[in-house]
């Protein structure tokens, strides 16, 4: 497992019902409990009480990750291919389900949901194992 140093751009994976299947940015604001735990600064989400300050939490060491490569998208996916899109502040894995005029369709498994996303709000989507990255684009 990968030790985090203080500043480290990270992305943590919600475990929380409801906001599984959703990675949001942070960075490392100090590792606590030899790299077992890691208090986090949220790049967009804020403090429940005070909606300017930006929220900060202790999370285990488990639930990081590297920020994934910057991958070049074409902005084309196919058909039942796995992206993340971009809503509620983080980044939520799904499936491409359609495509209509400038929007991809996405069927997030774990909400039920199929929404309509700008190409923009999408990226390939990589799976963080045994320290590499992964990658499920489907090749046709």
């Amino acid at each position: 497992m990968v030790a985090f140093s203080k500043g480290d751009k990270v992305e943590v994976c919600s475990k929380e019902e409801g906001f599984l299947g959703s990675y949001y940015e942070a960075k490392v604001v100090s590792p606590m409990a030899n790299n077992t735990r890691y208090k986090v600064q949220y790049k967009n989400l804020v403090e429940e009480e005070d909606q300017t300050r930006p929220l900060v939490e202790v999370v285990s060491a488990d639930e990081l990750r590297p920020v994934p490569p910057p991958v070049r998208a074409s902005g084309v996916f196919n058909y039942l291919e796995k992206v993340d899109a971009f809503d509620n502040d983080g980044w939520w894995v799904g499936t491409i389900t359609g495509k209509q005029e400038l929007k991809y369709w996405v069927f997030f498994e774990t909400t039920g949901d199929e929404i309509a996303y700008d190409v923009c709000r999408l990226r390939n989507h990589l799976e963080w194992r045994n320290d590499h990255w992964v990658s499920f684009k489907k090749r046709f």
